[in-house]
């Protein structure tokens, strides 16, 4: 049997998925989204699960789109997305859809590295958590095209105009270090501490209020394009609706009560 290319296992409230094609450093291909779509939307519709984990088989991340996809190429009949363009719109676009309105906590695990849409797809999750090893690669400008699942829209949001453009014109390889400097990613660990460091992360937002972190991370997304006015309306009018919930009185009450809370997301 064929191995999957996207391997899931659960650990409680945590759900780890894997992209699994190690000796092309995981690089994405039609037949490998069509596992990980499902696989996401399976744990966005998964009650016992609280946050997801993405990481890599191997010695990297995600190198990007494997460029010698049959799909691509327009020589899979099982997959024919007709010609580049229509196969981001096909793939990358409810890919990163997908991630960005999750309804629990996304963490990217990079564990090697992340060039093109593997970068983006990393930039797409709530947290990024790198090793130290790890670099980052805006490849597109190598081959004449521009940056895809969502990099346009996440980069200058992430660190600013001149930043973005410098990243994504030179396609230069950015070590995870420089990019947590520069705002890019969450935090940058030692090698040996990253899957210890993503899981004490992952365990530690599955104790808080899952229903209020993604509505946290709706407004800042909402909030960019807004003026301050509009932005404090939008806090007020999700204030109203989060503080109607249990969980906002289980908050309260374990506070008062100096006990830890066990949040249900009701």
């Amino acid at each position: 049997m064929t191995e999957p290319t996207v391997l899931v296992t659960s650990d409680g409230a945590l759900r780890t998925l894997t992209l699994n094609r190690p000796d092309s450093l995981n690089a994405l291909t039609a037949a490998m989204h069509d596992e990980l779509l499902p696989a996401l939307q399976a744990a966005a519709e998964d009650c016992a699960t609280r946050v997801v984990l993405i990481t890599g088989a191997g010695r990297g991340f995600c190198a990007g789109q494997d460029l010698s996809d049959p799909a691509m190429l327009g020589a899979d009949p099982d997959h024919d997305a007709g010609g580049v363009g229509d196969f981001v719109t096909r793939y990358y676009l409810p890919l990163a859809q997908r991630v960005r309105t999750m309804p629990v906590p996304v963490i990217a695990v990079v564990n090697g590295v992340a060039a093109g849409a593997g970068s983006n797809l990393a930039l797409c999750c709530d947290f990024v958590l790198a090793a130290r090893s790890a670099s980052f690669i805006q490849a597109f400008s190598r081959i004449g095209l521009v940056p895809d699942c969502g990099g346009t829209w996440l980069l200058p949001r992430l660190v600013g105009r001149a930043r973005a453009l410098g990243l994504a014109l030179t396609g230069d390889k950015l070590p995870a270090e420089e990019a947590e400097r520069m705002g890019l990613i969450w935090r940058c660990v030692d090698d040996a501490a990253l899957q210890g460091s993503a899981r004490a992360l992952a365990a530690e937002l599955a104790l808080l209020p899952i229903r209020a972190l993604v509505e946290t991370r709706q407004l800042i997304d909402a909030a960019m394009p807004m003026d301050f006015g509009a932005a404090l309306a939008q806090e007020a009018a999700s204030q109203q609706l989060l503080g109607r919930s249990a969980d906002f009185a289980e908050g309260v009450a374990a506070f008062f009560a100096k006990r830890a809370p066990v949040f249900k997301d009701l």
